[in-house]
């Protein structure tokens, strides 16, 4: 039911799991197998999987931190959209992507919780898509050490926010990765 009348499918989005950026998340494993099994079915299922990858000073495009974990190879079919801000669409191509596809739904899993993830929830949002947040396949490094809770807490409270968000013809949702089904 997004603000996209002409676009009835759903995509996977699956936001920064690289080595650089998961090597110290919080439930690192976990969340990695919870996004492997989302791809797997998204596939499954026919459903366009999009990998998003991002590139900064500690990040350089082409090394070893920059590159996805091995537990997640891309198909070579697949979009990989390539950023350098926090939201996934500012600066790059994945509103195109998106729209070629016909998607209005978007499917979200992967790092960091408390920058990427949230800046891309709340961009999608803002642009009119619907959006689902799997709540257990994000995840974030511990930042306590600069005033920010334990990352727990940071994955916890943003599961519970993005749940209550509305905006006239959009939904936003919180599933677990068991809970998020694909097919129509």
């Amino acid at each position: 039911m997004s603000t996209f009348t002409d676009r009835p499918h759903t995509a996977l989005l699956v936001i920064d799991v690289q080595n650089g950026v998961v090597e110290d998340a919080f439930n690192r494993d976990e969340v990695v197998a919870n996004v492997a099994g989302l791809v797997d079915r998204a596939r499954a299922d026919g459903v366009p999987v999009v990998w998003v990858q991002h590139n900064a000073d500690n990040l350089p495009m082409g090394s070893e931190k920059w590159a996805y974990v091995p537990e997640l190879p891309q198909g070579e079919s697949e979009p990989v959209v390539h950023k350098r801000f926090g939201d996934s669409f500012e600066g790059t191509d994945l509103e195109d992507v998106l729209a070629a596809a016909g998607i209005g739904h978007v499917v979200v899993a992967g790092a960091q919780t408390d920058a990427c993830i949230r800046s891309t929830i709340h961009g999608a949002f803002t642009r009119g898509y619907d959006v689902t947040l799997v709540g257990d396949a994000h995840t974030t490094e511990d930042l306590s050490d600069y005033g920010a809770p334990p990352p727990g807490q940071v994955i916890a409270h943003t599961n519970l926010y993005w749940q209550e968000q509305s905006a006239p013809g959009r939904v936003a949702a919180v599933r677990d990765a068991a809970e998020v089904t694909f097919a129509g």
